[in-house]
C-alpha cells in the first residue's frame, strides 16, 4: 500500500486535469455615453462605410488609396504581426498535445578490443526510437496561454484593417489638400492678373500725365504681390504633388495625368453613416476591438502565470526497433516503454511565480484602462467630426454670401476707378477684401471634407467585428435563398 500512494497522488492529479484557475474579466464594460450630443445628419442611419469613397464621385481618390495601401510600410508591419500572432498560436496549441520525435541512426565498425584477441568482425547496428511527451495540462497554463495567443492574434487582424483606414485617410486628406490648394491657387492667380491689369492701365495713365508717378507705383507693388503670393500657393500644390507620388508609390507623370480631369466638390457624402447610439460604434472600430483582445489576452496571461505556481505533471514513452549484423549473423530488437510519469512541484523560488502573477494581474488591469481610454477616444473623435461638419455647413453659405457681395462691391470700385472718380487705395482695399473672402470660402470647403475624411477614420471605415461580419453574411445568404 504505502508504494501505491504516489499513484494515488498522480491519479487525483490527472483527475484535476483541465481544471482553469480563475481569470480576471476577459470582457470589461465599455462606459460609453448613452447618446451622441452633437447634431446627427439626416437622422443617423448605418450604411456600408466600405463604400464610402464612391460618394466622392473620385475614381482617382479610389485607386490611389488602393495604390498607397499596397506600398504602405504600416500596412506590411501590420501583416508581419499578423503572421507572427498566428505563428504564435500555432504553437500555443501544439504545446498541450503530446510531442513526438523520431531518431534514426546506423553505425558500422568494430572494436579494438575484437582485433586484439583474433580479429573482431565489422558489425552494423542499426536504430529507430519513437519518442513522445506530453505535459498533462492540470490547471490549464496551456490553455490559457492558447487563449491569450488566440486574442493577440484577432486584434492583430483588426491592427491590420486599422492600418489601412488610416492609410486611407491619410491618402484622401493629401488628395484633396491638393486639390483645395488647386482651388486656393486659381483664386490667388485670379488676383494676381486682376492688380497686374491694373498696374498695366495705371502705368498706361501715369505716362500720359494723368497720374502721379507714385499711384503707378503703389499698382506696380500691389501687382508683385499679388504674383508672389500665387508663386507661394504653386510650391504648396507641388510639395502636395510630391507628397502623393511618396504616399501611393504612382509615378509623377502618371499623376499629373490623372490629376487634370479636374473634380468638383461632392455634396451630401453619407449623410446616414452614423450609428444611432455611441455603443453601436464599438462594433466599428477595429482598434476598440484591438484593446478589447489585449484586455481578454492579458486575462488569460495571468491565468496562466497562477497556474504557473502549481504542480506539473509530465508523461513521456518509446517504441524503439533495433538490427545488428555482425560476423554473417542478423540481431533484430524490439523495446518500448511508458514513463516516467513525472511530478514537478514548485517548493522554493524566492518569489519569482508571485511576482511574475502580480505584474501579469498589473498589465491586465493597465490593458483594462486602455481599452476604456480608446472607448472614450473613439466616442470623442466622432463627436469632434460631428461637431466640425455641422460648422462648416452653417459656415458655407455665409462664406458664399460674403464673396458674391465682395465681388459686386469691387466691380464697382474697379469701375469708378477707371472713370477717374475712385481712388487706387479704394481699389485695393476693396481688393484684399474680396481675396480674403474667396480663401475663406476654399478654406470652409476644406474644413467640411476635412470632417468627413475625420468621420471615416472615427467611424472605422467600413471595418466590423468579425461576429458581427460572419451575421450579416449568413443574414444575406438567407435574404437571398
Amino acid at each position: 500500500m504505502t508504494h501505491l500512494r504516489p499513484l494515488a497522488a498522480a491519479g487525483l492529479l490527472l483527475l484535476l486535469a483541465g481544471c482553469a484557475l480563475p481569470r480576471p474579466p476577459a470582457a470589461v464594460e465599455s462606459e460609453a455615453a448613452p447618446r451622441w450630443y452633437a447634431p446627427l445628419p439626416h437622422g443617423g442611419r448605418l450604411v456600408d462605410l466600405s463604400q464610402w469613397w464612391q460618394q466622392f464621385r473620385e475614381p482617382v481618390l479610389v485607386d490611389l488609396i488602393a495604390a498607397a495601401q499596397a506600398v504602405s510600410p504600416d500596412v506590411a508591419t501590420a501583416g508581419t504581426r499578423i503572421a507572427e500572432a498566428r505563428a504564435n498560436r500555432v504553437a500555443a496549441q501544439a504545446a498541450q498535445l503530446p510531442a513526438v520525435d523520431l531518431n534514426a541512426s546506423a553505425t558500422r565498425g568494430n572494436s579494438q578490443a575484437g582485433q586484439v584477441v583474433g580479429g573482431g568482425p565489422v558489425s552494423t547496428v542499426l536504430q529507430s526510437t519513437v519518442q513522445a511527451s506530453w505535459e498533462i495540462d492540470l490547471f490549464g497554463a496551456r490553455q490559457s496561454q492558447a487563449d491569450a495567443a488566440g486574442a493577440r492574434l484577432r486584434g492583430a487582424e483588426a491592427g491590420w484593417h486599422d492600418a489601412r483606414v488610416a492609410i486611407a485617410a491619410e491618402t484622401a486628406t493629401t488628395y484633396f489638400d491638393l486639390r483645395i490648394c488647386e482651388r486656393q491657387l486659381e483664386v490667388t492667380r485670379n488676383d494676381a492678373q486682376s492688380r497686374a491689369e491694373t498696374a498695366r492701365l495705371t502705368g498706361l495713365s501715369a505716362e500720359a500725365g494723368f497720374t502721379a508717378p507714385a499711384v503707378a507705383a503703389q499698382a506696380r507693388a500691389s501687382a508683385a504681390e499679388g504674383a508672389v503670393r500665387a508663386l507661394q500657393q504653386n510650391a504648396q500644390c507641388e510639395l502636395l504633388v510630391k507628397g502623393l507620388v511618396a504616399l501611393t508609390g504612382v509615378g509623377e507623370p502618371e499623376l499629373r495625368r490623372r490629376l487634370a480631369e479636374g473634380w468638383t466638390e461632392p455634396a451630401g457624402i453619407a449623410d446616414d453613416a452614423i450609428p444611432p447610439l455611441p455603443a453601436a460604434l464599438l462594433a466599428q472600430r477595429p482598434d476598440v476591438y484591438a484593446a478589447e483582445r489585449n484586455v481578454e489576452a492579458a486575462s488569460a496571461d495571468v491565468g496562466a502565470f497562477l497556474a504557473d505556481q502549481f504542480p506539473r505533471l509530465t508523461l513521456t514513452g518509446q517504441v524503439g526497433s533495433g538490427t545488428i549484423r555482425a560476423g554473417g549473423q542478423t540481431l533484430h530488437l524490439q523495446t518500448w516503454a511508458i514513463g516516467p510519469l513525472a511530478l514537478s512541484m514548485p517548493l522554493f523560488d524566492a518569489g519569482r511565480r508571485a511576482a511574475a502573477t502580480d505584474a501579469a494581474r498589473v498589465r491586465y488591469d493597465e490593458a483594462v484602462v486602455q481599452y476604456r481610454a480608446r472607448v472614450r477616444q473613439a466616442v470623442r473623435e466622432v463627436e469632434e467630426a460631428l461637431v466640425n461638419l455641422e460648422s462648416a455647413r452653417a459656415r458655407a453659405e455665409d462664406a458664399r454670401t460674403a464673396v458674391e457681395g465682395y465681388r459686386i462691391s469691387l466691380a464697382a470700385n474697379d469701375a469708378r476707378y477707371r472713370a477717374g472718380l475712385g481712388t487706387l487705395i479704394e481699389l485695393e482695399d476693396q481688393r484684399r477684401t474680396l481675396l480674403v473672402a474667396e480663401l475663406t470660402l476654399v478654406g470652409v470647403q476644406r474644413d467640411r471634407v476635412a470632417a468627413w475624411i475625420a468621420l471615416y477614420r472615427a467611424l472605422g471605415g467600413g471595418w466590423q467585428r468579425p461576429e458581427n461580419s460572419a451575421r450579416t453574411e449568413s443574414q444575406n445568404e438567407e435574404v437571398a435563398q
